[in-house]
């Protein structure tokens, strides 16, 4: 996907200060409200909470808004959906869920490991918004009737490399206005990365080419 530099937009900083006293409890409407105020006029695409299944609805004319709708107002879901579109380019974003076709739980080897090959980048940068905002993440190869993981070992050990590298170099810039959005706004910014780098050992411990952690 296409990663083309987009400028920062601030906060509202009163409901930033406000916040930050209370212990976190993650909820929807935190992303809600904070993706709106970032993007509903820049890019003129909005945050829902949807009843069925993910998907992005691009905006129906040029007074319109594109919709980034997670599932079943789920936390993890509304953070996945917006990592996708944090890197989804401006042509793949007239189109609905970004012209890909989505290939359904029971894919074969082959479609498996396509599917984690696209799955890299979305899944780091979801990692990264987790921890800014205290949720716990979980990788997710997405194929429980199907073959299973490709290389589970080898996903998960590429996940956090690409996570690793974001933390280094930053984040697409949209991903990364999201992220200092939701590292202001839970107060955990200076924090960050020590959080990342101790739930990477959780997550996806360094792994030898035999398979075997690295990690104690």
């Amino acid at each position: 996907m296409d990663t083309r530099g987009l400028s920062k937009f601030p906060l509202v900083l009163g409901a930033v200060k406000s916040h930050n006293s209370h212990p976190m409890n993650p909820s929807p409407n935190d992303l809600i409200m904070l993706f709106n105020d970032l993007f509903r006029e820049a890019y003129r695409t909005v945050l829902v909470k949807g009843s069925g299944e993910p998907e992005y609805l691009p905006a129906s004319g040029p007074e319109g808004l594109a919709q980034v709708v997670f599932a079943h107002g789920y936390y993890a879901s509304a953070l996945h959906e917006i990592s996708h579109w944090c890197i989804a380019g401006e042509y793949r974003r007239t189109l609905h869920d970004y012209g890909y076709w989505y290939c359904p739980d029971g894919r074969t080897l082959q479609q498996q490991q396509a599917f984690e090959r696209v799955e890299v980048k979305p899944q780091a940068i979801e990692w990264l918004f987790s921890v800014a905002a205290g949720s716990r993440f979980h990788i997710s190869v997405d194929n429980l009737s199907g073959v299973g993981a490709a290389n589970e070992g080898r996903f998960r050990h590429n996940v956090r490399n690409q996570a690793g590298e974001y933390l280094v170099r930053g984040l697409p810039p949209r991903a990364q206005t999201f992220l200092d959005a939701l590292a202001t706004f839970y107060g955990t910014g200076e924090a960050l990365e020590e959080r990342w780098h101790e739930d990477a050992r959780r997550i996806a411990p360094l792994y030898s080419e035999s398979g075997h952690s690295q990690e104690n």
